[in-house]
């Protein structure tokens, strides 16, 4: 990188990161960004220029392009912001962090094992890494989670492989990285705002398969058609995964309540189906994709099952708040698309359902119509209710709907004690919004957070 001259727009954790890294490679780097900060402040001090506008929107300043060999982007700007438009006019390179990461590699670098999918990839990544670590390996899950890429892979003295989780976001803006092995867990309506078309967003995650017709190897959904249709096209070793097929040859599934793994040839039970938590069947899925990776590096079924028996979720995903008066809540506020709010719905008979925030430019009446029956009522909030209201006026018009319009900090206590008003015992209070967080919190975690604060303090 000795003295190759970069822009990097964006200078959030991964923004940062890289940015530092080119710097201590030798290049020179500018970076843009909307605010001012410590980390800009350390960036000027490790010899970055540091230019202060927002380059997913507006102008771009005079210049900022000039004699530019490569743009390294957040993965959040999308291909037609202003920066990226330039970048790509200007016939400059533009990439995200994870791929400079893979090309700062070295010949004894960890390998790679990465996830992506619409839904699922942070659990299924910290499954895969509770399975290397198992076995004995030094791993991390990393990716969307953990420490940027660029700074575990530069040191390559702490692990033995990595478990990566990659959006479609991250995909899109590679071209090199190719993980030695990957798994698409799933592909329904997401980001559209983003790609703009779903065959644009599907063919931004084929890219996590580049590795298979070179020693590497290709995991894929055998029960997502869209999935499976595009792992078929691939070159190279694949292996699918399914609950609703056979286990058999490269195919990891269930049978009699097991989860059943591929292994050279043989059919081996890896761990009781009724033991995988979080509990529904998606995430008995995930656990396939995650094994199957597993299995594929040299895992033993053994360290695959006491891994999974010992798995411990993440937060925010199908988590037990409590239960009161005999109502028990249910925190799956990572479920920001329909697909994700489809799984844990259909995983309760009776259901007080939570939902509303930014839906993404996604359509939401496909769901309405697929839980109708399993619901007892709905408190709506954010600022694409009314989109979801609509669709349960058509699809489930007798059941009571709460419509939540405040934004402030005491949001969550009335959503909560409306749910609760609704809820009779026995029933699921289920925030499963099936939108994004951002109109009205910080984060998922934080939407989460307040959920349960709420319903701890009925």
């Amino acid at each position: 990188m000795d003295h190759r001259r970069f822009v990097v727009a964006g200078a959030g954790i991964a923004g940062a990161a890289a940015a530092r890294v080119l710097l201590e490679q030798g290049a020179r780097v500018r970076v843009i960004e909307r605010r001012d900060g410590e980390a800009l402040q350390a960036l000027r001090d490790g010899g970055a220029e540091v230019v202060l506008a927002d380059p997913g929107a507006g102008v771009l300043p005079a210049g900022l392009l000039d004699g530019v060999d490569e743009v390294v982007v957040s993965p959040g700007l999308a291909p037609h912001t202003p920066i990226a438009t330039a970048a790509v006019a200007a016939g400059l390179p533009v990439s995200s962090e994870p791929e400079l990461a893979w090309r700062l590699r070295g010949p004894d670098a960890p390998a790679w094992l990465a996830v992506t999918g619409t839904n699922g990839k942070t659990t299924t990544v910290t499954m895969l890494a509770a399975m290397l670590h198992a076995a004995g390996l030094r791993t991390a899950a990393l990716g969307n989670i953990g420490e940027p890429l660029v700074d575990a892979t530069a040191d390559r003295a702490r692990f033995d492989v990595l478990a990566v989780e990659l959006s479609s976001f991250q995909l899109f803006w590679s071209s090199t990285l190719a993980p030695h092995g990957g798994a698409w867990l799933n592909l329904a309506d997401d980001h559209l705002e983003w790609h703009l078309s779903m065959e644009a967003y599907a063919d931004a995650k084929t890219a996590i398969w580049r590795s298979a017709g070179r020693g590497g190897v290709a995991v894929g959904n055998l029960d997502d058609p869209e999935v499976a249709r595009r792992l078929a096209l691939v070159e190279g070793h694949r292996v699918g995964f399914s609950v609703r097929e056979e286990p058999g040859p490269d195919r990891f599934a269930r049978r009699e309540g097991w989860l059943v793994a591929s292994v050279d040839a043989e059919l081996v039970p890896v761990i009781e189906e009724e033991r995988i938590r979080p509990a529904g069947v998606h995430n008995v899925a995930n656990a396939l994709a995650a094994a199957a990776l597993a299995s594929w590096y040299g895992v033993p079924v053994t360290a695959i099952g006491a891994a999974l028996a010992g798995y411990t979720p993440e937060p925010h995903r199908n988590a037990l708040v409590a239960t009161v008066a005999g109502v028990t809540y249910v925190d799956d506020s990572k479920a920001t698309n329909p697909h994700a709010a489809r799984a844990s719905l259909t995983a309760y008979p009776r259901i007080v359902w939570i939902a509303g925030g930014q839906l993404k430019g996604v359509d939401v009446a496909g769901l309405v119509a697929d839980v109708a029956d399993r619901l007892a009522g709905v408190v709506l909030l954010g600022i694409d209710r009314e989109e979801i209201a609509v669709a349960l006026a058509r699809h489930a018009p007798d059941i009571p709907v709460v419509d939540v319009a405040r934004t402030d900090d005491g949001a969550m206590a009335e959503v909560v004690r409306a749910a609760a008003a609704l809820a009779r015992p026995g029933d699921t209070v289920l925030l499963a919004p099936a939108a994004a967080s951002k109109d009205m919190f910080r984060s998922y975690s934080h939407r989460g957070d307040a959920f349960a604060e709420a319903v701890q303090a009925q």
